[in-house]
C-alpha cells in the first residue's frame, strides 16, 4: 500500500508550503514535471526542459526519479521533422496509484476511484437517505462504500493513496469538520476523523471539502470549460452550491467558506430555507422547488422513503418537456429566469467568462439554459464581445465525486515526494 506521511494531511489542511531547501526544490520540481505531463499528452526531456526552464540534465536527473516511482512513463519513439533526432515522449504512469471520491448529498452517495494516469475505475451512485439515522448511519454507510471501492480498485492493480469527501455545506478544511449542512441537518461533525475510524485497518488521508467547490475542480480539470481560468460552477441538486475559480485558482475566503451562492437571498419574503433563512435562491432554483412547481402529484420530499434518485426527477421531466407538457414548460421557464437572475449577481461580482450547471440543470439544459441566459444578458452590468455564458456540464451527477478524487491526486501531484518509496507491484489475489 503507498505510504504516505501525516504531512500530507496537514499541507492540504492549511495550503501551507514547507520550507524552503533542496529537498522542497526537488519536490516542486518533480511536481513541476508532473503537472506539465498532466496538461499534455506526451512530452519529451527537451520539450519539458524548455518548457519549464529546468536544465535538461536536471529534467534527465527528475525524470530518472519519477520512472524509479513509476509516475511517468516513456511511450514510443518519435522523431522531430524528416531527419530530426528521434525523442522519446514520456507520460504520466502511475496506474498503481489509486484516488478514491465520495460525494454524500440529501438523497445519494456517489463513487469515483481513478490513477494518476487517468483511468476510471469505480464509478457509482446509490440513492441513499442522509437524514434518517443521522450522521451515525450515513458514516457505516460512506465507510462499507469506501471499502468496497478499494477492494474493487485494488483488482485493478491500483490502491488509493487517499480519500476526498464532498458535502453540501459549510466545510471547515483544515480539521476535515462539516461545520453546517443545513440539507443534511449536520452541524460540527468531524467528519474526517470518524469516517477514518470507520476505515479500520485502511489508514489513508482523509480530505473533506464542499460540494460545489470538488465539482467546480472536477470542472476546471476535465469538464466542458476545462482550463478557463475564471469559472463559476453551479450544483443542481436538492441545494445549490457554487465553485468559483479566479485567476485559475479556487477561490475560498477568509475561512474557506466561499461559494455559499445557493443562500444568496432574492426574495425576502419568499418560502423558508433549510438554512432557516427565507428566500433563498435554492428555494427558487433548487431540485426539490421545480419538481413541486412541475410535478404537483410527486412532491419532492427528501425525507421520504425509498429515496429518491435526482436523476431520475430529471430525466421525468426532461420527458415530459419532450413532450410538450405544459405545466413542466412553464415551471422550468421560471426555474430559468430565477437561475439566470442570480447568475447575473454572479457576474456582476466575479466577471466570470463562463458558468457551469450541473445536476438537474445539465440535465434540462436545453429547455433551462435559453431562459437563464436572457436573463443574465438582461441584468449583467458589463457587456463586452465576450460576455459570461451559461453552459451544461458533461461529467453527469457525479462531478463532486470525480472532484473529491481529483482532489486528492492534485494533492499528490503537488507533493510527490510524500509517497516515501516506490511501489511494489500488487498481485491481484
Amino acid at each position: 500500500m503507498p505510504r504516505v506521511t501525516q504531512e500530507y494531511n496537514v499541507m492540504y489542511a492549511t495550503g501551507t508550503a514547507l520550507p524552503t531547501s533542496s529537498p522542497m526544490m526537488r519536490q516542486t520540481n518533480l511536481s513541476l514535471i508532473l503537472r506539465h505531463l498532466r496538461d499534455r499528452a506526451s512530452q519529451s526531456r527537451a520539450d519539458i526542459a524548455e518548457v519549464t526552464g529546468l536544465h535538461r540534465a536536471t529534467v534527465s536527473n527528475l525524470v530518472s526519479q519519477l520512472i524509479d516511482r513509476r509516475l511517468v512513463q516513456e511511450v514510443d519513439m518519435e522523431h522531430v521533422g524528416a531527419i530530426g533526432r528521434p525523442r522519446r515522449p514520456l507520460a504520466l504512469h502511475g496506474t498503481h496509484v489509486g484516488a478514491l471520491g465520495l460525494e454524500i448529498n440529501v438523497d445519494h452517495i456517489s463513487v469515483h476511484g481513478s490513477d494518476l494516469g487517468g483511468r476510471v475505475l469505480v464509478e457509482r451512485r446509490t440513492g441513499f437517505d442522509a437524514m434518517a439515522g443521522g450522521p451515525d448511519r450515513a458514516l457505516r454507510v460512506l465507510g462499507r462504500m469506501a471499502l468496497e471501492a478499494v477492494e474493487e480498485m485494488k483488482r485493478a492493480e491500483a490502491v488509493p493513496a487517499g480519500l476526498g469527501v464532498a458535502v453540501p455545506g459549510l466545510v471547515d478544511v483544515a480539521r476535515g469538520v462539516v461545520t453546517f449542512a443545513p440539507n443534511l441537518g449536520w452541524r460540527d461533525l468531524p467528519l474526517a476523523a470518524r469516517l477514518s475510524a470507520e476505515l479500520g485497518p485502511w489508514s489513508v488521508p482523509v480530505l473533506v471539502d464542499n460540494d460545489a467547490n470538488l465539482a467546480a475542480v472536477a470542472e476546471h480539470t476535465s469538464g466542458v470549460a476545462a482550463g478557463t481560468p475564471h469559472l463559476v460552477y453551479l450544483t443542481g441538486e436538492v441545494g445549490v452550491g457554487g465553485g468559483i475559480f479566479v485567476d485559475g485558482k479556487l477561490l475560498r475566503g477568509a475561512d474557506g467558506f466561499s461559494g455559499e451562492v445557493g443562500h444568496l437571498p432574492v426574495d425576502p419574503g419568499g418560502a423558508r430555507c433549510g438554512c432557516g433563512r427565507h428566500g433563498c435562491w435554492e428555494t427558487k432554483v433548487g431540485l426539490a422547488a421545480l419538481v413541486r412547481t412541475a410535478m404537483p402529484d410527486h412532491a419532492y420530499r427528501p425525507a421520504d422513503l425509498p429515496v429518491s434518485d435526482p436523476e431520475e426527477h430529471a430525466t421525468e421531466i426532461a420527458r415530459g418537456l419532450a413532450a410538450g407538457d405544459r405545466r413542466m414548460t412553464d415551471a422550468v421557464a421560471r426555474v430559468g429566469r430565477w437561475l439566470g437572475l442570480g447568475g447575473s449577481i454572479l457576474a456582476n461580482l466575479f466577471n466570470p467568462r463562463v458558468i457551469v450547471v450541473g445536476g438537474y440543470f445539465a440535465t434540462l439544459a436545453e429547455w433551462l439554459l435559453p431562459h437563464a441566459q436572457a436573463e443574465l444578458e438582461r441584468l449583467v452590468v458589463a457587456r463586452s464581445a465576450n460576455q459570461c455564458r451559461f453552459v451544461a456540464s458533461d461529467l453527469g451527477f457525479g462531478a463532486a465525486s470525480r472532484g473529491a478524487a481529483d482532489m486528492v491526486i492534485n494533492r499528490l501531484i503537488d507533493h510527490p515526494t510524500l509517497i516515501t518509496d516506490p511501489l511494489p507491484r500488487l498481485s491481484t489475489g
